[in-house]
């Protein structure tokens, strides 16, 4: 009787840990803890990712750096192209130089605080550099080029950082038979100036000048002739009031005119720096003559969010009734 109890005994335990018909699963083999510092630690080098992120990606595909690289590469492409549509209005301005040929690079963030940060000041200078080696000044093209290098670092740093962030515009001026120089203020306002003769701090010491006063043109031939007629017609309307006979109004119209182009033009304004001359004259007496300049500044015809904190509370309260 008591083999046959045993038997039993030994028949229930060994059905009891049958295999059923549930699939097998595969389990990582390795586990979170298992993940080595050193690991992450090169994977976050690599990409610029959370130190968590990297030790979910790495435990995910088995301590596979490349691999987990990858799989974090496009979710920081996911999280950029979500953060896009957020306006990114602060920012700075980076200069860079090859050859005869100058650039200024406008790159974009959400809020001054990230402007400063070390990682996108690089980026910053990463994009210039790159604009500079570009034959276009084509934003599209350069984020395009070099099998799209420049738009992987954005995408990396949106992710790292978490602020939409982009590469505005790119202005270039100069080659080989002109020169060139720039003057980046604050990171914030770039000026190229570019000049027949004369040397690179010439133009420095003129784009400093730009920066100050922001002329509208260069020289006189650079204003449109429709820009001089209506100023002309509204001087015109202007002293018209004053009664006076025509001859003398049309002396005084073109007196104001040519006051109003002395100052919108940049060669003939005071230079700011020494104020005994005119940009002109400091041209002239350096043997040198103004072909043109850009002036470019941080978020300048970008429409801010201005929150209004009491509209906000207003509208809560009317939520709440």
């Amino acid at each position: 009787m008591k083999f046959i109890a045993v038997l039993a005994l030994t028949a229930t335990m060994a059905s009891a840990f049958a295999p059923t018909n549930v699939p097998f699963t595969r389990q990582s083999t390795t586990s979170l803890f298992a993940v080595s510092v050193a690991q992450i630690k090169e994977l976050r080098q690599a990409t610029g990712a959370g130190m968590m992120d990297c030790k979910k990606a790495l435990n995910e595909f088995d301590g596979d750096i490349e691999a987990a690289a990858d799989e974090l590469r496009k979710k920081g492409l996911a999280q950029a192209d979500k953060k896009a549509s957020r306006i990114a209005a602060e920012g700075k301005i980076a200069m860079a130089t090859v050859g005869g040929k100058t650039v200024l690079v406008e790159v974009n963030c959400e809020t001054d605080f990230v402007a400063k940060d070390e990682s996108f000041t690089q980026f910053a200078q990463d994009a210039a550099a790159a604009a500079a080696a570009f034959d276009s000044d084509d934003v599209e093209a350069l984020m395009a080029a070099d099998d799209g290098k420049l738009e992987v670092a954005r995408a990396g740093l949106v992710s790292k950082i978490g602020e939409n962030i982009q590469v505005r515009r790119v202005a270039a001026r100069g080659t080989d038979a002109t020169t060139t120089g720039a003057y980046v203020h604050m990171q914030r306002i770039g000026v190229l100036v570019e000049i027949e003769g004369g040397t690179p701090e010439l133009c420095t010491d003129v784009a400093m000048h730009v920066a100050a006063m922001n002329p509208a043109y260069a020289t006189k031939e650079d204003v449109p002739a429709e820009d001089i007629e209506k100023e002309r017609k509204f001087l015109t309307e202007q002293v018209a009031e004053s009664g006076k006979p025509e001859e003398i109004i049309k002396k005084m119209v073109d007196g104001r005119l040519n006051k109003f182009l002395a100052e919108s033009c940049l060669v003939s304004q005071q230079y700011v720096k020494t104020n005994d001359r005119t940009v002109g004259a400091l041209l002239e007496e350096n043997g040198a003559k103004m072909i043109g300049f850009t002036r470019i500044a941080v978020g300048e015809g970008i429409e801010k969010k201005v929150d209004d904190f009491a509209a906000e509370v207003a509208s809560m309260a009317a939520g709440g009734k």
